[in-house]
């Protein structure tokens, strides 16, 4: 039995039964795609090919470091830390009595496991939720700021403490106080899109056991440097993405609706008041210059040459500004100015 037999086509014919194979859309489609010039091949999801014909948008994605947002909603990210780090520097103050410096040194997205591994030791470390979302944010403090902090909450002066150590639980106790003021600032800062509150969960003081996150999840972390007396260190804010998804949905969305709304034409409407207000409109020409010399010696009687044209040429002034051009005449027993065009701003 040879090869045609076993593909089941008689020998006596073997294109007999390429009509059941192909239709004639089928080779010219074939046809069409040898002609064509070569170029990228673009497959969807389940392997298919996208027609030439369709037009398709290609945009490079690193799934090792996926960015979900677009640079305006970076800005605007930005912009809404900047203006927390603002109001925190003030409540800081209030509350330790005494001048904090903060400023935000950084915003940026990496993966947890990069965070963690990125986290010094020794830390005080706090594990928060924010009640009406989902998921566990993370908010370190330096130790030796954190001490710092807890010195002046016990009536010294602020002054650097110099050892490196954990906290005690009395300590960590403290720095509770300070903790919920920059949770409750930091949620104080999304009112417009979505009422926040947060709660302390735990404490640690390696960022090596922590297992909050999967390893791969993208985490979007604030640095903030801060500068207490002669003090300067850093601390993070550190939520995941998929915590605060909701949030910056509802932020896109609105960013949508107000580009729908900027985007659209406004057309002018006449408002009933207008009617009574009075505008002065006066016609004039432009007809020469004259050197101010020359029009102090002008007299009665003098006659002045005025170009051959300047009638079909009178400008109509609305207030301060020439609106329209004319031809001036009369019309019965009044002078009257004929519309021609408008003058464009």
């Amino acid at each position: 039995m040879d090869d045609d037999s076993i593909m089941g086509l008689p020998d006596d014919d073997p294109l007999a039964d390429l009509n059941d194979l192909l239709s004639q859309g089928d080779i010219d489609a074939l046809m069409e795609e040898a002609n064509a010039p070569q170029g990228e091949i673009i497959l969807s999801y389940d392997g298919t090919r996208f027609p030439r014909s369709n037009k398709v948008r290609v945009e490079s994605y690193d799934f090792r470091n996926p960015v979900f947002l677009t640079e305006t909603e970076i800005r605007q990210m930005r912009i809404r830390n900047e203006s927390f780090v603002n109001y925190l520097n003030a409540r800081l103050s209030m509350f330790m009595r005494m001048d904090v410096n903060l400023k935000m040194a950084g915003l940026e997205t990496v993966t947890y496991s990069k965070f963690t591994e990125s986290i010094p030791s020794p830390i005080h470390i706090n594990l928060f939720k924010i009640d009406q979302l989902t998921g566990v944010g993370v908010l370190n403090i330096n130790a030796r700021l954190a001490l710092t902090i807890v010195n002046r909450m016990l009536g010294g002066k602020g002054n650097s403490i110099q050892e490196e150590r954990n906290l005690t639980e009395i300590e960590m106790a403290l720095i509770d106080d300070v903790v919920m003021i920059i949770l409750n600032e930091w949620c104080k800062q999304w009112e417009d899109i979505k009422s926040l509150s947060a709660t302390i969960l735990g404490r640690e003081n390696n960022g090596r056991f922590l297992q909050t996150s999967p390893h791969e999840a993208i985490m979007l972390v604030l640095d903030v440097e801060a500068a207490l007396g002669d003090c300067q260190d850093k601390f993070q804010l550190a939520v995941p993405y998929y915590m605060v998804e909701p949030v910056i949905k509802e932020m896109q969305e609105q960013n949508r609706k107000f580009g729908y709304m900027s985007s659209g034409e406004k057309k002018s409407q006449w408002q009933p008041s207008y009617d009574s207000v009075k505008v002065p409109v006066s016609a004039e020409w432009k007809a020469f210059d004259l050197k101010i010399k020359d029009l102090l010696c002008l007299e009665v009687g003098d006659i002045l040459e005025l170009p051959e044209n300047i009638v079909q040429k009178t400008q109509l002034r609305v207030k301060n500004s020439c609106r329209f051009v004319g031809e001036v005449g009369v019309e019965g027993d009044n002078v009257a100015l004929k519309i021609i065009e408008q003058i464009k701003e």
